[in-house]
């Protein structure tokens, strides 16, 4: 079993790497004056089981250019097998056409990863479940679910909790989670004028006197979430809390949560956080370094994954 890291994320590559108590395959990934990509692969990976560790996280288009290339390298070394571990699996959110003569975004990365010669693919929290459609190769869509919940039952034991969907589309992944934690659920219903933006119409849910914790996949402008927090605290609500799987939080998302009337927003290390999310006061990192190396320790030894989610 060999593990192989990209530059999207390094810190959290590190983590699963000492959870394995493996360390990282020693390569090289770099730019080229005219910022071309190159990989050298510097150990002998030759019939070896590999994992590549890669979030295609901004920016995207580098990151996953970066993945190919490495896959590409593994392929022509003749590796075993390739497994593209995806923490954050970019274009998720194009898994379908919104209008006439647009893309399947999420469709045309699948079959980009399966060409350039993956053999599996490891993602958490995919946006869409039906995503693991688009691959024709084994592909396995992990649940942060575990970690979100033991950190909430840490941090809010002993309040009357509601978990909120901010959205209908999240109640599958929120009923999971309030099921988890044996709390009922609220749904925000949601209208959204135009992308990246957002307008909370009503809350389906009595949430007065409830410390209320939104949960979502991805959390990118943040106005969804700082409206449904508004929306929610107007109705009654003691507090809001969000838990959200992918941190991208783009644009001035940071300082948006920060001036929000969130009570902090915790997010998984899927994406490698800058300093500004670092330094909010409200904004708060949980590791899902555990979770991914456990899951790919079960791969390399082809035993459940799936056993980890019971």
């Amino acid at each position: 079993m060999k593990l192989v890291a990209g530059n999207s994320n390094r810190a959290l590559a590190e983590a699963i790497a000492a959870y394995l108590n493996l360390p990282l395959t020693k390569s090289v990934v770099r730019r080229f004056a005219d910022m071309e990509v190159f990989v050298e692969v510097q150990e002998n990976v030759r019939g070896q089981d590999v994992f590549v560790i890669q979030s295609t996280s901004y920016p995207a288009n580098d990151h996953l250019m970066e993945l190919l290339i490495i896959v590409d390298a593994l392929k022509r070394a003749s590796a075993r097998r390739i497994t593209a571990v995806l923490p954050y699996f970019g274009y998720a959110r194009q898994d379908r056409k919104p209008g006439p003569r647009s893309p399947i975004s999420a469709k045309l990365v699948a079959n980009l990863l399966t060409t350039a010669g993956v053999n599996r693919v490891l993602t958490l929290d995919l946006h869409a479940g039906q995503i693991q459609g688009f691959f024709d190769i084994p592909t396995d869509n992990l649940f942060a679910a575990p970690v979100i919940t033991r950190d909430i039952q840490q941090q809010y034991n002993g309040e009357d909790l509601m978990v909120v969907s901010p959205d209908v589309g999240g109640v599958v992944r929120a009923r999971a989670i309030a099921k988890r934690i044996n709390a009922d659920l609220a749904i925000v219903d949601k209208r959204r004028e135009r992308a990246g933006e957002s307008e909370v119409m009503n809350i389906i849910g009595d949430v007065k006197g409830r410390s209320c914790i939104l949960v979502d996949d991805i959390v990118d402008s943040a106005g969804t979430l700082c409206n449904a927090a508004e929306a929610l605290l107007n109705k009654g609500a003691t507090s809001v809390s969000a838990y959200v799987t992918h941190g991208v939080l783009s644009g001035g998302a940071v300082a948006r949560v920060s001036a929000s009337r969130l009570k902090e927003l915790v997010i998984t290390d899927s994406i490698q956080a800058t300093e500004a999310i670092r330094v909010a006061h409200n904004i708060r990192t949980v590791t899902i370094a555990p979770l991914i190396g456990e899951a790919m320790r079960r791969t390399a030894e082809e035993r459940s994954v799936s056993s980890l989610f019971d």
